[in-house]
């Protein structure tokens, strides 16, 4: 998917990998993230609730309970630290940010299940993907400075339980298209399409900033 090799293309993402991010731009990112995680929770909890079984229920809810909590704590931890400069104001969505979340909430909340799941699906799956090919180049990081900041926070992304929750949403969302009519598989595709194109704009905000017009 071209989109998808877009991605691994971003300037921002190849600087993450090699450690040369400058600290200010990824203070701004986790920033950014932090608050992509409040409203990516809310879209997981909304999926849960139109689940079909409680299996399912309970996945999503897991997966909305670990944003807001576990993903979060470790965001505010990278954030109180020394490891990155101070903060400049009190963080606020950048459009990207606050264009990506609202279409994960209002999708969840107004379209069938199956059509919900596959628009949280890229997060699950793009950041697995990329995390899994940065996590090598984080290790070669690490072995020069074990308290690089940008190292560390990389290779949660790879840990095997990560990536067994990647392939459980993965399956679950198969198995809703399955059931889904033609024309809800359709507009899956459609979705998961726009929720890939944010996450490429997520990320390259973080470096190429696109600051909201002046009120």
């Amino acid at each position: 998917m071209r989109i998808r090799r877009a991605i691994d293309d971003l300037e921002f993402l190849v600087r993450l990998g090699d450690g040369t991010l400058p600290p200010d731009v990824f203070r701004v990112y986790i920033e950014q993230d932090q608050l992509y995680l409040e409203g990516y929770s809310k879209a997981l909890a909304l999926v849960s609730a139109g689940a079909p079984d409680p299996q399912a229920g309970g996945f999503w809810a897991t997966s909305a309970a670990t944003a807001a909590t576990v993903e979060s704590a470790l965001h505010g931890d990278l954030l109180g630290s020394d490891a990155l400069p101070d903060a400049t104001g009190t963080p606020v969505h950048t459009p990207e940010c606050l264009g990506y979340v609202s279409f994960l909430t209002a999708t969840a909340a107004t379209r069938p299940y199956a059509v919900g799941a596959a628009a949280v699906l890229p997060c699950f799956w793009i950041y697995a993907d990329v995390g899994r090919r940065l996590a090598q180049q984080a290790r070669d990081v690490l072995a020069a400075d074990p308290d690089h900041p940008y190292a560390r926070w990389v290779t949660t992304y790879d840990a095997p339980e990560f990536h067994e929750s990647v392939e459980r949403a993965r399956e679950l969302v198969d198995a809703a298209a399955a059931a889904a009519t033609e024309a809800e598989r359709e507009e899956m595709a459609h979705v998961f399409d726009i929720a890939s194109r944010y996450e490429l704009m997520f990320w390259d905000s973080a470096l190429h900033p696109r600051p909201w017009p002046a009120s």
